[in-house]
């Protein structure tokens, strides 16, 4: 089984960029520590984030959210968020893809 994630979610007024700016140090740790085995990807229409991450050996998110820079993209995530985040998580079996690496 893989791990596939959804957060959906709207900033509030004016931290709109502080959220983008601790999103992508999440995208360059990631780039740095060469990580495999898993994708991720951050979509944004104004002031509305999606991110979308499927682990690809393992029913869990450990691989993105044990990275410090993800604890600091965390961390008061409320102070940022206008509501709470939309999650959706699935355990499911890769059936066919395209750019997700497979292990």
């Amino acid at each position: 089984m893989q791990r596939v994630t959804l957060v959906r979610y709207a900033t509030k007024p004016g931290a709109t960029a502080e959220n983008e700016k601790l999103s992508r140090a999440v995208f360059e740790e990631l780039r740095q520590k060469k990580q495999t085995g898993m994708a991720y990807a951050l979509l944004r229409d104004g002031d509305n984030f999606l991110h979308f991450f499927i682990n690809t050996r393992a029913p869990d998110a450990d691989v993105l959210v044990e990275l410090p820079s993800f604890k600091a993209f965390s961390a008061n995530n409320t102070e940022r968020f206008a509501a709470a985040p939309e999650i959706v998580r699935a355990d499911m079996q890769l059936v066919e893809s395209y750019g997700i690496a497979e292990p």
